[in-house]
């Protein structure tokens, strides 16, 4: 995720493995490895339009208190599948996904879209997530 890093402008701190591992607890199944490392860089990463939820930072908890456990709690669309965890919003209601297999999240990254309730595969990773947001951003800012 250190190649990646830079195509985010976010500058907002990472957090601890612990804050990760009680995430992961909380909402019974285990991040991707290329989750946890964005996450230790840079919390609550803003890519284009796609804001992902923060985890929840012991040393940060004032701004990051409406994290990726809340918003699979407490605030979730009750339409959505079950299988799947939330881990960011575009603002327009659309929900960024991964889908919790026998406890652990898939690297896939799915696309639920609220209208339609209609899941779609987005991107094979996040970091080809990252790349492929960040080159259309860049293709409709050169139009």
């Amino acid at each position: 995720m250190q190649k990646v890093r830079y195509l985010i402008e976010t500058k907002k701190p990472g957090v601890d493995e612990s804050d990760l591992k009680l995430a992961e607890e909380k909402l019974g199944a285990i991040f991707p490895e290329q989750y946890k490392e964005l996450f230790k860089l840079v919390n609550n990463p803003e890519i284009g339009e796609w804001i992902l939820y923060p985890i929840l930072s012991q040393k940060n908890v004032k701004n990051t208190w409406d994290d990726i456990v809340r918003q699979n709690k407490e605030v979730r669309d009750e339409r959505m599948p079950e299988n799947l965890i939330v881990i960011g919003d575009d603002g327009s209601g659309d929900k960024l996904c991964f889908k919790n297999i026998q406890g652990k999240m898939a690297d896939i990254l799915y696309l639920w879209d609220h209208e339609t309730e209609e899941l779609e595969e987005y991107a094979p990773s996040l970091e080809e997530f990252i790349i492929l947001i960040t080159e259309e951003d860049k293709d409709i800012d050169e139009e």
